[in-house]
């Protein structure tokens, strides 16, 4: 199984959209548990990491720090 990069703060792509029809969501919290934000209706999910892994498309933004 490939390692999929993320970080905090990423736009990523799921691979079943939110019932509010936006298929973007916002990494908020990482740890053993991941926490996403749906960008359209603000709903947000945690997820255990494996399940996150599973289920997450691609990075569609990256967080730049600065």
């Amino acid at each position: 199984m490939d390692e999929k990069e993320f970080a905090l703060n990423d736009i990523v792509e799921m691979k079943k959209q939110h019932p509010c029809g936006v298929n973007r969501w916002k990494i908020i919290r990482i740890g053993m548990d991941i926490r996403i934000k749906c960008e359209g209706c603000g709903h947000s999910v945690m997820l255990p990491r494996r399940e996150f892994m599973k289920k997450m498309k691609k990075v569609i933004e990256r967080h730049e720090a600065s």
